[in-house]
């Protein structure tokens, strides 16, 4: 009788942790969910200017000169809110900034919506630009620092996901309503996430950082569950952060140091290796680039990109936590590869006056296995690594500086796009092929496998300094 007993309480302790497990879970997924709305509009804000070219240059009588600014300024707006990123998070919290973040975005959809000439467009474009600047550091930091270690991967890769969600249904939509409507449209998940982050808690890294002790507690029990034991954890966060306390506030020179240099070339090198793969020039210019392959119109060629991209950046997603980083980047970076030079092929193709079937195929084939493989990890796992490696002493200066280096990095290689295909439209995607291939190499030799390992383990194992917080833990190159 008292070992069925016995059995009975056993079972019942068992469905109330799996209960307090199950409730503390979707205040996670609840909270990403709120910071993921501002990656929705920033993918709203990178798909807007494409539908919206005929009839903002009607209705306002732009010239195509004029219209490029518009959509080009969005880049010079991203860089300056990248270069703050990092000081806002820090001094204000990661709630705060993307709260910050919203009231930049609405006030430049704000612009644009009530727009009677360039100006207040280009002004409304610059603003929400120092928006997604913004949003594009805090939204998968502060992600990355409430997710437990075995589901962190998953969450962050949440970021890209909405990227691809916003930027496609900007695109569709733009199809058939006015650029106006759309306008507004990109609002309605900024007033939504303003709301949401009324209730969500703030990053108990970053509570440590600024030495709320009681907050910390407080926001990690919520995020784990009410009877879910703490202590080691929020103990782990508070000894490694009241380390880094001892250590002098980085500078941007600082992060040049021995004990630093490895995250910095690994966070930097992908987010350099990311964008001089070509992923811009093809996404900006995917519609030119299937009519200059010999299609008659881009738009199905477009369509098809988008129907290949949120399929496969889900399944990314899915796979982050269970094959790991390096394997989902290096297959990633193998298919942006090889999708280049298939491209590639197809403009020799043309070039030489080889079949015309086979440039079509070529290239709808090029740009699908890019678009594919980019979207399965060189799309979102950069950014989710840059959110794992840097101490929080470092994470604002470090993150602002990887932001800005990918943004500026967005805009050369869309700025000189079109001098590279006057200069040779197959030479430049064999470039493209061959950084991407050089990706592998990068990935293989100097990025750690972070999958099921707390941000201090990755932290410790990446900074000699720091070493001591967590002993026994190798050093993954």
């Amino acid at each position: 009788m008292s070992t069925e007993w016995e059995g009975v309480e056993v079972k019942k302790s068992l469905l109330v942790t799996g209960d307090h497990r199950a409730s503390s879970i979707w205040v996670v997924v609840a909270s990403t969910a709120i910071a993921v709305c501002g990656s929705f509009v920033f993918g709203i804000s990178v798909g807007y200017s494409s539908p919206s070219q005929e009839g903002i240059m009607h209705d306002l009588h732009l010239s195509l000169a004029e219209y490029s600014v518009f959509g080009s300024i969005l880049t010079i707006g991203a860089m300056l809110g990248a270069i703050l990123s990092g000081t806002i998070a820090d001094k204000v919290g990661r709630k705060r900034a993307m709260a910050i973040s919203d009231v930049f975005c609405i006030v430049g959809y704000l612009f644009i919506v009530f727009s009677k000439n360039f100006l207040w467009l280009y002004l409304g474009r610059l603003s929400i630009g120092c928006g997604i600047g913004l949003f594009s550091y805090v939204v998968p930091v502060y992600i990355s620092e409430i997710t437990p270690k075995n589901l962190r991967g998953r969450f962050a890769a949440v970021n890209q996901l909405m990227i691809c969600c916003g930027a496609s249904l900007a695109y569709a939509l733009g199809t058939f309503i006015t650029w106006r409507t759309l306008a507004i449209i990109g609002v309605t998940p900024c007033l939504l996430q303003l709301v949401g982050l009324l209730v969500i808690p703030e990053s108990p890294r970053w509570l440590a950082k600024v030495e709320h002790p009681g907050a910390l507690e407080e926001a990690l029990q919520k995020l784990r569950g009410k009877e879910t034991d703490i202590s080691e954890e929020a103990e782990e966060i508070k000894d490694f952060t009241e380390k880094l306390q001892h250590l002098p506030q980085s500078k941007i020179w600082d992060l040049f140091q021995k004990d630093y240099i490895h995250a910095v070339t690994v966070g930097v090198g992908l987010m350099v290796l990311q964008q001089f793969g070509g992923v811009n020039a093809i996404c900006f210019y995917a519609s030119e680039i299937f009519v200059s392959a010999g299609f008659a119109s881009g738009n199905m060629g477009m369509l098809a990109m988008v129907a290949v991209q949120v399929p496969m950046t889900t399944l990314g997603m899915l796979l982050l936590d269970k094959a790991g980083r390096r394997p989902l980047l290096m297959v990633s970076a193998a298919g942006t590869c090889l999708g280049c030079l298939l491209v590639g092929v197809s403009f020799l193709s043309k070039e030489f006056h080889w079949a015309k079937d086979l440039n079509v195929v070529l290239a709808l084939a090029g740009i699908l296995v890019f678009t594919g493989s980019f979207s399965l990890g060189m799309g979102g796992i950069p950014w989710v690594i840059m959110s794992e490696i840097f101490p929080i002493h470092m994470k604002g200066t470090a993150g602002s500086f990887v932001t800005l280096v990918s943004w500026l990095g967005s805009w050369i290689v869309s700025y000189a796009f079109n001098f590279l295909l006057l200069w040779s439209s197959y030479g430049t995607f064999f470039m493209f092929a061959s950084i991407c291939g050089l990706t592998v190499l990068f990935v293989a030799r100097l990025v750690p496998e972070t999958k099921g390992r707390t941000l201090e383990e990755i932290q410790a194992s990446m900074n000699s300094s720091l070493a001591p917080v967590s002993s026994g833990i190798n050093r993954i190159v």
